[in-house]
């Protein structure tokens, strides 16, 4: 497919991976279960109950599901949110450091 053709959303630096897994977010000390939908080497979108808002630096924990392998941690900052319904709402983080 030419340049041209793609679409804006597959002109990522960085491929996005679908996940659809259980995270923690972290913020300010206080934990909230999450979904990680998606994740790149710059960033992830989680899906929450949460006081998050944008320019909040949080922490993202995501379990492995592999003994062999440890859990994915980092920090990252909120640079979207998007509600979804009631209180849930989608965050858009900025990943900042990989612990």
């Amino acid at each position: 497919m030419s340049e041209r053709l793609r679409d804006y959303e597959e002109k990522r630096d960085f491929i996005r991976m679908n996940m659809n897994s259980e995270a923690v977010l972290r913020i300010n000390g206080e934990s909230f279960p999450a979904t990680c939908i998606d994740l790149s080497s710059t960033g992830m979108r989680l899906q929450t109950k949460s006081p998050a808002a944008i320019g909040d630096l949080v922490e993202v924990e995501i379990g492995s599901q592999h003994s062999s392998l440890s859990s994915f941690r980092a920090t990252a900052t909120v640079v979207r949110c998007e509600p979804v319904a009631g209180d849930i709402q989608i965050l858009g983080l900025q990943v900042e450091q990989i612990l």
